[in-house]
């Protein structure tokens, strides 16, 4: 296996190679005015201690396997083009009036107690480049209102005239049937050919959400195209440096659905996140490979903090309707719970409340904490670390980016330690507090509402910042084990570079299972049937488009079922791919009573309310070969003296502990530390606190205990 997997957070690009049977893991600061910079340095770094040239080893691996920001970055800095939409005529306030609600969307949980007093945010459609066209759907999908050739010309050349430079539309019921909006693309098309210079892009609403819900579905397609421009041609520029330097073979992006594709099967609004998903499907890899069914994924980067879930039962959590920034939309993503509680997560004084808070602003990567030097002036959390003695500022990143103590201090004193009259090290103290409150409240809270306990699960900890936190969220859960994985510093890349090919079509329908009120299941299969071999046609174009052979791809199906009208909402693997008797749909309905009663307790089934599916999905993949992240049983190795001590400050003691401090390459398989120690990487750090013990692993990995001696 050789394989390139780069994954580009807020403050980090993260870069794992695998060459036949050698691993190697470097770091580099993102560099968001071109992503490739930091991509390339990253890459030089990997290759330089395999001890070959990038050309060497782009020339000679199967894949390089990419997990951008470029569509976030777009978002926040609104660089996109002027989208048009058009729409069904009498519904163009759809996206202004946004369900009324959507003030709130994207606000943050005090803001959202406010709803009146909310600020909208700016649009990328203004109601200028809106417009209306005479058709109709209906919501069985017969067409109503036949499209009217001239009146699309009329509305689209008003859109031009305002300097639309992107296309979306989104039609009412176009889920059910796209018929419509196929023959407005090919009225656009033929007014503005592909093959004439000022050609538009186009984006059709159903190829990007087949779910219904006018105003997310139509946000899902607007946001692609607003996207799309940016995101195409920054990865057309990484492409031709990959191609300068040796790589023949197509690029691969991660998907926020778990999966990957080539650019060319890629929408924009797919790669949004695509980073910590790529975190969490290496949970799942190692959830297996470790043999611990139940994981809370907890990935500390520079910027954020990311919750994810892998449980014994096998359920794959999906965001039914993510915000996106401010937007709402119906793609389909992986579940995660992000929070602003990195590396370079901001801390401040909170005058109102007499208490310090962290987060969710960053500092990032450019200017960065105070101790970079680099023109950071507030203090962060690694500011923080570095005056608790967590961080060595001589050794810091394997030496190579220098931090600076003297400066950390000044920025706590100047904006904690005077404005709340506390000391240096109090205030230190304190933001240490809070970034662990933080992260646990919040993975307290992801996992309870899903329906388990916390208590059941260990953590796997991950990330550049979360070998230094662990050990203090997990003891404010009450969680005694946690799993450090091998290259946890770069595991999100770690996991891109295990991702299967893998593309998702879903479609809605109104499927009732068991109707209540006239006690009578299923019995007509055929528009299940049919759904299913659709969405699964659409998922073999895909992969065929590829260059996978039909042999290689499998499916999995899915569905989206609930009780009558209840809002519970679960997702369900299928074993059945077709159903051909009463049998069948009595086997699913089982199988959604298990799930259910699994989530939300024995006895919360409502049969007598009715089971029916809202959604099929077909998950279209190719089994790739994975890692070999291999773990250990081996006890009782001696382990050697530490290289040195350091005096380190600790939230919940007041005097100073000397903790032993070990390099990394010298604590080895089967060897045990006792807390209070530090163990040092040359990309992140491994703090066990007092009342703790870590024994190390194969490949890299570590188990922290609690209340071990």
């Amino acid at each position: 296996m050789r394989r390139v997997s780069v994954d580009i957070g807020g403050t980090f690009t993260d870069c794992f190679l695998a060459f036949d049977n050698q691993y190697v893991e470097a770091k580099a600061l993102t560099t968001h005015h071109n992503l490739a910079a930091g991509f390339m340095e990253a890459l030089q770094k990997a290759c330089a201690d395999l001890g070959k040239s990038v050309r060497e080893v782009l020339t000679a691996v199967d894949a390089v396997r990419y997990g951008t920001t470029l569509g976030t970055n777009s978002l926040i800095q609104r660089t996109g083009p002027r989208v048009g939409l058009v729409t069904t005529a009498g519904y163009e306030s759809s996206v202004p009036l946004m369900r009324a609600r959507g003030y709130g969307d994207g606000l943050s949980d005090a803001q959202q107690t406010d709803i009146p007093g909310a600020d909208r945010p700016i649009p990328i459609v203004p109601i200028s480049l809106i417009v209306g066209i005479e058709e109709r759907i209906d919501y069985k999908g017969e067409a109503l209102l036949r499209v009217d050739d001239t009146n699309v010309r009329t509305q689209v050349r008003k859109l031009v005239d305002q300097g639309a430079q992107a296309f979306v539309v989104s039609l009412m019921n176009a889920v059910v049937n796209p018929s419509h909006e196929k023959e407005v693309e090919r009225i656009i098309l033929s007014e503005y050919p592909t093959h004439v210079l000022g050609a538009i892009p186009i984006v059709l609403s159903h190829r990007v959400a087949g779910r219904k819900g006018e105003y997310s579905r139509t946000m899902s397609a607007v946001l692609d195209a607003y996207l799309h421009d940016q995101m195409y041609h920054g990865m057309s520029s990484l492409e031709i440096v990959l191609r300068q330097n040796g790589y023949s073979r197509p690029m691969l992006l991660v998907h926020n659905t778990s999966g990957m594709a080539q650019l060319n099967s890629t929408h924009a609004l797919q790669t949004i996140h695509s980073g910590p998903v790529a975190g969490l499907e290496a949970s799942n890899y190692i959830s297996g490979q470790f043999g611990e069914p139940n994981i809370i994924a907890t990935d500390m980067g520079g910027t954020s903090f990311d919750i994810g879930l892998v449980t014994a039962d096998g359920v794959k959590f999906y965001d039914f309707n993510p915000v996106i920034d401010r937007w709402l939309v119906s793609t389909p993503m992986t579940y995660l719970h992000t929070l602003g509680a990195g590396g370079g997560s901001i801390a401040r004084y909170d005058r109102l409340w007499d208490a310090v808070e962290v987060g969710p602003d960053s500092a990032g990567s450019d200017p960065g904490p105070a101790c970079y030097g680099r023109g950071g002036k507030f203090p962060t959390t690694t500011d923080a670390n570095l005056v608790l003695g967590y961080l060595d500022q001589d050794n810091y990143a394997g030496g190579t980016i220098k931090i600076n103590k003297r400066r950390a201090e000044r920025a706590i004193e100047e904006y904690i330690a005077k404005p709340s009259g506390m000391s240096l090290i109090d205030a230190a103290k304190a933001v240490k507090r809070k970034v662990d409150a933080n992260m646990a409240a919040a993975i307290f809270k992801e996992v309870a509402v899903k329906g388990y306990n916390p208590k059941r699960f260990i953590i796997l900890s991950y990330g550049g910042g979360g070998p230094i936190h662990a050990c203090g969220y997990a003891s404010r859960i009450g969680i005694e084990r946690v799993l450090i994985p091998p290259h946890s510093s770069v595991f999100s890349a770690v996991g891109a570079g295990n991702m299967n090919a893998l593309h998702i079509h879903e479609k809605s329908l109104y499927l009732m299972f068991y109707d209540a009120t006239q006690r009578r299941m299923l019995e007509d299969f055929t528009v299940f049937n049919a759904t299913v071999v659709e969405l699964e046609a659409r998922g073999r174009e895909d992969l065929a488009r590829q260059g996978v052979p039909d042999a290689d791809i499998q499916t999995r199906v899915e569905l989206d079922m609930r009780y009558g009208n209840q809002l519970a909402q679960i997702s369900v693997t299928s074993p059945l791919k077709r159903l051909t008797s009463m049998h069948d749909v009595i086997t699913l309905l089982d199988r959604f009573s298990v799930n259910y009663a699994q989530r939300f307790g024995e006895g919360s089934q409502a049969p007598e309310a009715g089971v029916r599916v809202n959604v099929i999905r077909v998950v279209s993949y190719v089994e790739h070969q994975g890692l070999n992240l291999e773990r250990s049983n081996r006890t009782g190795t001696p382990t050697p003296p530490p290289r040195t001590q350091r005096e380190c400050w600790f939230p919940e003691l007041e005097a100073p502990m000397m903790a032993a401090v070990y390099d990394h390459d010298a604590v080895t398989d089967g060897m045990r530390v006792v807390g209070p120690a530090l163990i040092e990487t040359p990309r992140t750090t491994y703090l066990i606190e007092p009342g703790w013990s870590l024994s190390m692993g194969a490949s890299g990995s570590a188990w922290l205990v609690k209340g071990a001696s």
